[in-house]
């Protein structure tokens, strides 16, 4: 069988105590995830982040710091995803338009989150890892994905 994985970035942006999320797929039963995506061909993970939080939430960002790199692997349908996930600063709010599957952006404190997760409505269980690294301080420079 073919490997075909897929290489993703999401951004774990915190405010004043809150986390930003987005709510996204399906209206009738959504889920949250950080702002996340796809890097396009040609594109760094750097500005892939960049890219999503902007497409996603609006969001003007600057990563800070890599968080860690992740490997989710979807049995039920045999999709491996990379997910390059990464600290970043929300800049300033400069659009209102989002990407079409995105239903609303919140931000959310952990304990919302944590609630979030026991009813089953983050995206994955990769959500919760990256804050979870971020609060035990995980952080890589930047400098660490070559270009």
């Amino acid at each position: 069988m073919p490997f075909h994985p897929h290489v993703t970035v999401a951004a774990l942006i915190q405010r004043q105590g809150r986390y930003l999320l987005v709510e996204e797929g399906d209206p009738e039963n959504p889920v949250f995830n950080q702002p996340a995506g796809h890097i396009e061909a040609g594109e760094t993970p750097f500005d892939a982040c960049i890219r999503e939080v902007l497409e996603e939430t609006g969001w003007q960002a600057r990563p800070q710091h890599l968080i860690g790199i992740y490997l989710l692997n979807l049995q039920h349908n045999e999709k491996i995803y990379y997910r390059f996930g990464f600290k970043a600063e929300a800049l300033e709010q400069i659009t209102d338009q989002l990407d079409s599957d995105i239903i609303a952006c919140h931000w959310l404190t952990l304990p919302e989150i944590t609630q979030l997760q026991q009813q089953g409505r983050l995206r994955s269980d990769l959500v919760m890892q990256l804050i979870e690294d971020d609060l035990k301080g995980r952080q890589f420079p930047l400098d660490l994905i070559r270009s």
